[in-house]
């Protein structure tokens, strides 16, 4: 709404919001605000507008001329700039009109790009500490105008009169706020000086504090004494790294791996991006903290960097983003699209420069962030060339990088899961195969991709079939010396549709192998539903998806001499109970999880062959 009024006001007339302003203070502290805290923010951001006002009303003014003052004792906090002021007709567009603006806040409005608010309801910020605001301005624009006071209540009451030219010597704005008792935490002096640098350390004016004692924090203290470390000038490029990196310490508490300073001329942003030094879980996004024309907007601002991003922290000043209503975040527009795109690929630049020029940097950095470019390689054609050659991964030779196993095996195969790797790894090393871990994320798709880097190198999935081929078969006799054993085995084994064979193979140590992939079992599970199903709806569906039921294989070794032993088992409830146990301890060593079937069959084995021990022994 915008009130009426005339070109003077009575002195001490009384006027009244058309709003329920508490309930929309309420609103402001439940539901748009983070925290009361804001507040201070609220005013520093008026303020910071109205010295930008100044300097475009009076462009010649030299730098430091204006600025922002804090006082602060426990009793009261204010604010007083030396900004462009207000008439008595701006107080009441400005301090007397919410939700709606009047034609001169529209047109004001329109050439607000230099300014960091947006919004008509920052003041209404400071009734979450205090009953009472009281305002006191004259302005620079209008050389004959009238000081004027403002005092804006909780209750949802106004009061504007002129006072005396003495009351209000120089231009500008002076808010004043009598804390509620319950406020304390927020508008003691310590609290206040703290605020003031947390939100303030990076304006473009110079803000100064004082708490009445005249110690540290008494008149003249400097809140933003310097500059951000990206706008100053020093000795060498050294110094600079080291600045930035000391920089990023005392922002985010760990010592950067490196900085990537940041500059997009376009929008005005300049900053830094931290290199995490250890490794983050994948998908964890850190905020960023993100000032707007010096202004801390958020500390947690996740929404400036892709996702994949998530091995920086940065610290940036921009001119052109958008803040929401609350001012506590970014509005998600093209402009922040743009500006994320643009980041993204500073970050590309800064990992391609390191695999160009710094080989030991790239190797901490891969280190502890595999993962991250993992992700940005799936999608990033350029750092798949550079990096996938150096990106390590789990192999039948350890963990290596590609390019190290790609000399060694000009074949790469690739499982499909964890546990089909941790199955047969030490048999595929002992066997000469090179096979790679694809059960993580991205790693199978991103090792199908190494021949666009080694032409000369091939990769294909794992099968079964091709492992057992590199096992070596028995002689003729020792098959049938085990043929009645096997029988045996496969029949005790046929409840978890298992064949047993016996073969060769290193090392030696391993008694058995058992090859039975994810698919497989799923694919029993299907048949086994079906035929207990057969006949219904449900058995039907499932029939007609039913192909030929894959079944697991359990290869015992020859050359183990526990097999060797086993095999020549004669009684027939003991080679069966062995059998189990062997197959029970080759399910444990696959690493996958074990079917309650499967687990009782390991613990009833065990007991089984305990007992028989036990027997003999007495």
């Amino acid at each position: 709404m915008t009130l009426p009024h005339t070109a003077a006001t009575p002195a001490g007339a009384d006027h009244t919001f058309q709003v329920d302003l508490r309930g929309l203070v309420d609103l402001l502290s439940h539901h748009l605000y983070s925290s009361p805290r804001v507040y201070l923010r609220e005013l520093l951001q008026n303020a910071a507008d109205a010295l930008t006002a100044r300097h475009s009303l009076q462009p010649d003014a030299p730098a430091g001329a204006f600025g922002i003052r804090l006082y602060a004792d426990g009793a009261l906090v204010r604010v007083e700039d030396d900004g462009v002021g207000l008439t008595e007709a701006d107080v009441h567009a400005f301090l007397a009109t919410i939700g709606r603006s009047s034609k001169r806040a529209e047109q004001i409005a329109e050439q607000r790009g230099d300014f960091i608010g947006q919004f008509g309801i920052g003041l209404l910020s400071c009734f979450l500490v205090a009953d009472e605001i009281h305002v006191i301005s004259l302005s620079a624009r209008t050389p004959d105008a009238a000081v004027v006071e403002w005092r804006g209540r909780g209750d949802g009451s106004y009061t504007i009169r002129n006072l005396p030219a003495s009351a209000r010597p120089r231009a500008g704005t002076t808010v004043t706020l009598t804390p509620r008792a319950d406020a304390g935490e927020w508008t003691g002096p310590a609290r206040v000086h703290a605020l003031a640098r947390h939100f303030g350390s990076l304006l473009r004016h110079p803000v100064t504090f004082d708490d009445g004692t005249g110690g540290a924090r008494g008149p003249g203290a400097r809140i933003n004494a310097e500059p951000a470390p990206w706008a100053r000038a020093y000795p060498t490029p050294g110094a600079r790294s080291r600045a930035l990196a000391a920089y990023g310490e005392e922002v985010f508490g760990f010592t950067p791996l490196d900085t990537i300073e940041l500059d997009l001329p376009a929008v005005g942003l300049k900053g830094i991006a931290c290199v995490l030094p250890e490794a983050v879980p994948a998908g964890r996004r850190h905020g960023h903290r993100v000032h707007v024309k010096g202004m801390l907007l958020s500390e947690h601002a996740e929404e400036i960097l892709p996702e994949w991003a998530f091995f920086v922290r940065c610290v940036i000043d921009a001119e052109s983003l958008r803040p929401t209503a609350s001012r506590e975040s970014l509005y998600e527009d093209d402009t922040l699209a743009a500006v994320r795109e643009a980041l993204a690929e500073r970050l590309r630049a800064w990992i391609a420069q390191a695999a160009a020029s710094d080989p030991d940097l790239l190797a901490r950095f891969l280190q502890a962030h595999h993962l991250a470019v993992k992700s940005l390689a799936v999608h990033d054609d350029e750092i798949l060339r550079m990096l996938l050659p150096w990106l390590p991964f789990e192999t039948s030779d350890g963990h290596t990088t590609l390019d190290a196993f790609a000399r060694t095996h000009r074949t790469v195969l690739v499982t499909s899961s964890v546990e089909e790797f941790r199955q047969i790894a030490a048999i595929a090393s002992a066997a000469g195969l090179g096979v790679v871990n694809g059960g993580y994320t991205y790693d199978r798709e991103l090792v199908h991709r190494l021949p666009e880097i080694r032409s000369e190198v091939s990769v294909a999935d794992l099968d079964p079939a091709v492992l057992t081929a590199h096992l070596d078969p028995v002689d003729r006799e020792s098959e049938l010396a085990a043929a009645a054993y096997l029988a045996r085995a496969r029949d005790a084994l046929a409840v978890f549709d298992c064949d047993v064979a016996l073969r060769t193979f290193q090392p030696a140590s391993a008694p058995a192998l058992l090859i039975d992939s994810r698919e497989a079992r799923h694919e029993r599970t299907r048949s086994q539903l079906a035929r207990e199903q057969e006949g219904g709806l449900w058995g039907d569906i499932l029939g007609a998806l039913r192909q030929e039921a894959p079944r697991a294989q359990l290869i015992l070794n020859q050359l183990n001499p526990l097999v060797r032993t086993a095999v020549a088992i004669e009684e027939p409830e003991l080679a069966r109970t062995s059998a189990e146990a062997l197959y029970g301890q080759a399910a444990l060593l696959s690493r996958r999880p074990l079917r309650p079937a499967e687990s009782s069959l390991i613990n009833r084995s065990f007991l089984d062959l305990l007992a028989h021990a036990l027997r003999k022994d007495s």
